[in-house]
């Protein structure tokens, strides 16, 4: 028996195990027979382990070379380097869609585990959702796209992985963002299992909770890595150019970032619980509209490789699953009340919502860009394609009004703020917004209304950050008797989840900075230079010295060098390349030479080239390296919120109460 044939057989036990785990849970509920039950919660961990061996049976077929499977045949080659073997398994269509489910095998397999003990009537309905997904991804993998079909006769040799796929950015950005699609289906499985069970009151929320901040850092991770790898791959000098499959990707991530602000609403006051349920099986959905589109070749896009038949299927499934989910939901609208009304338009509770419109807002109008192309061609036979500029039009002055939020609602009170309140909480981030544009338009000259906007929104928010965490820390020195360093982090130490999402709100701002610096200042030029003259761009002197040609592996290389010197001093040289990899002959791609620092980025593409003169495309992108660090703190801050906390002492305890934190 080949591998291969052990990977099949442990795709089609998997299907099977998956089947009877999605029946014999729920009906075993229904028949009060808890062997039945149990007997379903152990088909779940068979499901996982199967999908684990069906997953390092396609490993090590790409491993070993064995070509006579088509899926390592169309992936990878002897004299591709050993480190895309790995992404091998998810540079196909198989292989990705095998990573997708064998993700969902396990984190289904550790949520079952981790709640075997909790939540008795809705887990049965839980286990019932999750396998029923993944007995769907097993259908088309055995069916449809069989990561393990085998050719008539093996081959000698792979063709290899796509070029534009042959980059740091494939280690990293497609095994996040799949897991992140996948990731949204267990906090989904629990919300539909708590709809199935009529259990709506807020134990399915605390269950689902650490598997919503995972999906939420894990696809907010794919995504920045999308961003970087395509910034320094795509040579377009961006980094985010709202392609079909860019805003797929963001679309879960926006109404996920809603619902995990929304819920808190609910914890806290009862409220918004349709809302909140609406929310995560419409993340859900969108999750499978993305996998769908990048898999189901539904939109043309930058990001696709290949045609693919799928489309038809994941259709019907996601039609599934939104009357599934409507049909549970409407059902149990009379156990979905809420239990407390909105006191005052100025609350917290109020501006929690209105963050929620405006991150849905963001999401509609990006969804309606995506598909209105599709709309068009059904209806008027051509495709109407919708650019950038909508989306900017659009969604530029509603982000700014998250951004905007994001400092208002941590200074309002919950059911109602007064007056005095609003005036001693906002005096202080008000002062230095005030005073950051007097010296930004006055002292250096920046006077675009969108920067200016941008800039002071971005103040408001540090400074409203700021002055939670001084009043955090001061409170708790005085109670606790602790100095400075202590107080700060037994600050944060009683309360992960508000002092690590201020955290993350500060990797947003420095995100939102990076983006208005780059997106509004940025400079451009395309010049033809034969060796030995110049050109100039903001303060930079680049001089075209020379041209050379190598082999390296399976590519050949051409790379330029061009001295750079900055305001009349020898800084760097920027060597931009062009890459033909065998195989690919028709598809060469380029290598960027990207010099950072704090204040900008120069960027330096060689466009085209002969023996006599090149054309070099340059770009002065400031503010970009912000981007990458606002991403860093993004998951420091992330992991703060997740991390758990420790059990209080008495005199912390005490302590907490006297500094009413």
């Amino acid at each position: 028996m080949m591998a291969s044939d052990i990977g099949l057989a442990a795709l089609v036990l998997a299907m099977g195990s998956a089947a009877y785990a999605a029946l014999a849970s729920p009906l075993g509920m229904r028949l009060g027979q808890p062997a039945l039950v149990a007997s379903g919660r152990r088909a779940v961990y068979v499901t996982g382990a199967m999908m684990l061996t069906a997953f390092f049976v396609l490993f090590y077929s790409l491993v070993s070379h064995d070509f006579g499977v088509a899926y390592v045949a169309a992936n990878s080659s002897r004299s591709q380097p050993w480190y895309y073997t790995w992404a091998a398994m998810y540079g196909g269509q198989a292989g990705s869609l095998l990573w997708w489910a064998t993700g969902l095998g396990v984190f289904a397999s550790a949520s079952v585990y981790l709640n075997r003990h909790r939540l008795p009537a809705v887990m049965p309905y839980t286990i019932a959702v999750l396998m029923t997904v993944l007995l769907f991804f097993l259908i088309i993998l055995v069916f449809l796209t069989n990561p393990f079909e085998r050719l008539p006769a093996a081959l000698a040799d792979g063709r290899g992985l796509n070029p534009l796929l042959r980059d740091t950015g494939m280690l990293l950005h497609p095994p996040f963002l799949l897991t992140g699609y996948m990731s949204w289906t267990v906090p989904f499985g629990f919300a539909l299992g708590a709809l199935m069970a009529g259990r709506l009151d807020s134990q399915w929320l605390r269950a689902a909770r650490p598997w919503l901040l995972a999906a939420w850092a894990i696809q907010g991770t794919g995504l920045l890595l999308g961003a970087w790898w395509a910034y320094h791959v795509l040579g377009w000098g961006g980094y985010w150019g709202w392609d079909p499959v860019e805003n797929v990707a963001l679309l879960p991530w926006l109404t996920g970032t809603a619902f995990l602000h929304s819920i808190i609403v609910q914890e806290r006051r009862g409220m918004l619980k349709k809302w909140n349920l609406l929310l995560i099986l419409i993340t859900f959905c969108l999750a499978i509209f993305g996998t769908f589109v990048v898999r189901g070749g539904l939109l043309s896009s930058v990001h696709n490789f290949a045609t693919s038949a799928l489309g038809p299927a994941f259709l019907a499934f996601l039609g599934f699953a939104l009357v599934v989910s409507l049909f549970y939901f409407i059902r149990r609208l009379p156990l979905l009340q809420s239990e407390s009304r909105f006191d005052a338009i100025v609350s917290r509770e109020s501006g929690f919502l209105l963050n929620n419109l405006l991150l849905v807002g963001v999401a509609f109008a990006t969804f309606w860009g995506t598909i209105f192309p599709l709309l068009t061609e059904a209806f008027n036979g051509s495709r109407i394609t919708v650019g950038a500029p909508f989306y900017h039009k659009v969604n530029g002055p509603i982000l700014l009004g998250v951004l905007v939020l994001m400092g208002i609602g941590p200074l309002l009170a919950w059911r109602k703020s007064t007056w005095p309140s609003i005036k001693r909480n906002f005096r202080w981030p008000l002062a230095a917004v005030a005073l950051w544009t007097v010296v930004m338009v006055f002292g250096l000259g920046i006077t675009r209304p969108w920067t200016v906007a941008g800039v002071a929104a971005s103040t408001f928010v540090f400074g409203t950050i700021t002055l939670e965490y001084y009043r955090g820390v001061r409170t708790r020195k005085t109670a606790a008797r602790e100095n400075y360093a202590a107080a700060l982090g037994g600050l944060v130490a009683r309360n992960r989840r508000r002092y690590g999402g201020y955290i993350v709100h500060i990797a947003i701002v420095l995100i939102g900075l990076a983006v208005i610096g780059s997106h509004l200042h940025q400079q451009q030029m395309e010049v033809t230079l034969a060796r030995g003259e110049s050109a100039s761009i903001g303060g930079y002197t680049l001089t075209y010295e020379s041209l050379r040609q190598y082999a390296e592996g399976d590519t050949m290389v051409t790379e330029a060098m061009l001295a750079v010197q900055h305001d009349g001093k020898a800084l760097t040289t920027a060597r931009p390349k062009r890459v033909i990899v065998n195989n690919f002959e028709s598809q060469p791609t380029s290598q960027i030479a990207i010099h950072s620092n704090l204040q900008e980025d120069l960027y330096v593409l060689l466009a085209t080239f002969d023996e006599n003169v090149a054309t070099f495309t340059i770009f002065v992108n400031p503010m970009v390296i912000w981007l990458w660090i606002g991403g860093g703190v993004f998951l420091f801050g992330t992991l703060v919120a997740v991390w758990p906390e420790r059990a209080a002492s008495p005199a912390t305890v005490r302590h907490a109460l006297l500094a009413g934190l």
